[in-house]
């Protein structure tokens, strides 16, 4: 099965419940990260997905849909 590497704040309102206002907070907080690692390109106000990684990092919740259904 194909997994996305990316997510963005749609997603994270669809697979985790979270309310739009924090799925959005999440992608900047993830955005602010990745520019902190070196990543410039994610220094755009309209970028809008971020890596799962970094979301996963951030919230200790894991975007696996795999581990999840077992």
């Amino acid at each position: 099965m194909y997994k996305k590497k990316t997510i963005d704040a749609n997603e994270l309102v669809d697979e985790l419940g979270f309310k739009m206002h924090q799925a959005r907070d999440i992608i900047r907080l993830a955005k602010v990260t990745m520019v902190n690692r070196g990543y410039s390109m994610y220094n755009n106000k309209r970028l809008g997905v971020v890596p799962r990684t970094v979301v996963e990092e951030l919230t200790g919740i894991s975007l696996n849909k795999e581990e999840t259904e077992q």
